[in-house]
Formats: C-alpha cells, sequence, structure tokens
C-alpha cells in the first residue's frame, strides 16, 4: 500500500505548532486551529510525541476525538517516549533544534528507537490522540542534526529495532504504513539502499522546497518514484523563510537564502503570484510528493493554504524562475506535462 492510497487529500496539517513551536499558543487558539482544518476540508493530520512533549497530540485529539474516525488520516512517529517525570528543558539536548519547544511541555524526553519503545510509543500515542489507531508511523529524527556524529549509531538502532517492528505492525495490519520523518535526505538514501525493511514512504521536512530541493531531486526522489513509494513534504515554506519569516531550518535565515527569497518575490510580484502558493504547487508538481502538511498556529493560516493551493499560477511564473536559475533544471513544475 502507498501512502497516495491512504491519505486522503494533498493538503494535509502539520502539528508541530501546537507544541508551542516558538512561542507559548494559548489552548483555546490552539484547538480552534485543528477545528478550522477540519472545517476547511484537511483530513490529514501529522503529528509527533517530541512536539512540546506530547503537548501536540493531547491538542489535536481533544479535537479530533469527536470527529468520524472513518473519515480521516492520522500520521505520528516514534523515537521518542515522554515521561511524566520534569526535567529542565533548556538542558534538554536536541541536536540543531534546542530551543524549538521551550514553551512546549516540561515532561521528560527519552530517545529510544528500540522495538519496545516503538510499540510503546505507539500506545501512548494512541492515548494523547484519543483514537484506536493510526494510519502511517514514521520513524522520527535519525539523522545529524539531532544526533550529530553519533547518527548512524541511532540509525543502526532503528534498523534493528523500530524498523523491523513497524514492518511486522504493518503487515498484521495494526498501522497501514511507516517510513522515516526526517529534515535530511541521508537517512531515506541509506534505508532505500537495504534490501529490508520495506517502508510505504517518507515524511521529508525543507528538502524538497522551492528554497531547498537539489539534494533530494537528485538523491533520492528517483528511487522513490521508482518503487511507487511516497512522500509527505513538511515545511513547505522553509521554516517561514519563504513567505517573509525571519527563520530558514529553524534558524535566522542567511543571506544568501534572503536574497533568494528576495529573487523569488520579484518575480511572483511580476506575475501576480503568491508566495505561499509558489511554494506549495512546486512541491506537489513533483509526481512523487503525495501531500504537503504546512503548520499552522492560527485559524487564518488554513485558509491562506488552501487559497494558495487553489491559486491560479501562470505558466510564466514558473517559466521565470527556471528561465533565473532559481529552481533545479530538473525539478518538475506544475506547467510540465
Amino acid at each position: 500500500m502507498t501512502l497516495k492510497d491512504i491519505l486522503p487529500s494533498e493538503l494535509g496539517f502539520g502539528a508541530a505548532p501546537l507544541g508551542n513551536m516558538f512561542r507559548n499558543i494559548p489552548e483555546p487558539e490552539a484547538l480552534a486551529t485543528v477545528e478550522a482544518a477540519w472545517n476547511d476540508g484537511i483530513r490529514y493530520f501529522d503529528n509527533a510525541p517530541f512536539y512540546g512533549a506530547g503537548l501536540a497530540e493531547l491538542r489535536m485529539g481533544e479535537v479530533l476525538a469527536g470527529k468520524p474516525r472513518d473519515e480521516f488520516a492520522i500520521s505520528t512517529k516514534v523515537g521518542r517516549i515522554i515521561l511524566d517525570e520534569i526535567e529542565d528543558v533548556t538542558a534538554r539536548d536536541l541536536g540543531e533544534k534546542g530551543d524549538v519547544f521551550k514553551y512546549g511541555r516540561p515532561n521528560r524526553i527519552v530517545n529510544d528507537y528500540s522495538a519496545d519503545a516503538t510499540l510503546r510509543s505507539i500506545e501512548d500515542s494512541l492515548k494523547r490522540l484519543k483514537t484506536d489507531r493510526i494510519e502511517i508511523a514514521f520513524v522520527h529524527d535519525v539523522a545529524q542534526d539531532f544526533y550529530g556524529d553519533e547518527w548512524l549509531d541511532v540509525f543502526e538502532t532503528a534498523r534493528k529495532g523500530a524498523f523491523k517492528a513497524l514492518d511486522r505492525l504493518r503487515d498484521e495490519g495494526v498501522i497501514k504504513a511507516w517510513g522515516l520523518g526526517v529534515n535530511r535526505v541521508e537517512p531515506i538514501e541509506l534505508l532505500l539502499a537495504l534490501e529490508e525493511p520495506r517502508p510505504n514512504g517518507f515524511l521529508l521536512a525543507g528538502r524538497y522546497t522551492l528554497l531547498d530541493h537539489d539534494r533530494a531531486l537528485q538523491r533520492v526522489i528517483p528511487t522513490v518514484a521508482e518503487r511507487g513509494l511516497g512522500i509527505v513534504v513538511g515545511g513547505p515554506y522553509s521554516s517561514g523563510a519563504l513567505v517573509g519569516g525571519p527563520n530558514f531550518e529553524y534558524a535566522p535565515a542567511t543571506p544568501a537564502i534572503l536574497d533568494k527569497v528576495a529573487r523569488i518575490k520579484a518575480i511572483a510580484e511580476r506575475h501576480g503570484v503568491s508566495m505561499k502558493a509558489a511554494g506549495l504547487q512546486f512541491s506537489l508538481a513533483n509526481p512523487a510528493v503525495t501531500a504537503v502538511i504546512p503548520g499552522a498556529s492560527q485559524p487564518s493560516r488554513l485558509a491562506e493554504d488552501r487559497a494558495a493551493l487553489e491559486e491560479r499560477v501562470p505558466a510564466d511564473f514558473w517559466r521565470g524562475l527556471r528561465e533565473a536559475g532559481l529552481v533545479n533544471p530538473g525539478a518538475p513544475l506544475p506547467i510540465d506535462d
């Protein structure tokens, strides 16, 4: 079964902001955002225990528990266990993402990619999400951005533990699919090179966007397409940089990135195109991409995303990007047949 068989729509909801990413979001605002996503017609919701130490799952579960379960799909992640005990949030070792969830719950987070921890993680997520099942389980962050020089050791632990456990759960029908949920292409490349296990697809955050897609296009997407797997694109706005935000990859954007944004924006303004439309429609133009999951922490953002997806973008805009060298020559564009 491919991700396309499972996911009900190409626009999904990325729940990281619900975990108080970068700011302390009031509970009513967070719940209203999930409700707005539902009212907009979104039926795919992605989450993770890591997002606010379980906070995002709790908030999403509060809203979705009242919705018809057969009408939507959930993906969440394994690799981290959330404990009841409290820890010093500022002392957490989270690689390059140290401050992203400093406003989340202070519960202790334990990294564990073993088979037993994988089963426990799913069980805990089901309780927080107030549901009896999840459709997709992604193994979270087995990559260099979180584990530095140790990332290959972490990947090996996951290969022996989480991968095999998820393969079994999928074959038993407990989940419908599994894969990796990462911010780097290297772990996906490594998993695709193995004969076993057999993932269904991947959640790749930030690496197949208008601002950053070269490595994914060269290193993993051809194999994903060849095997009939799928990619969910997380972070399609590159942590906000594409749409005027100060951050790229969860950190202040570099002058080179800001210059690229400005060049894209100049062409977009010339053709009356919104930057959100450019970002979403670029990612979805690749046949290997099954869905995009922009994050939202305010109800108004959902309407913007829907409008961006449906906006009519002139072919000349895409040609302008190609002529200016702002997209990889091999990247499929919405004007390509």
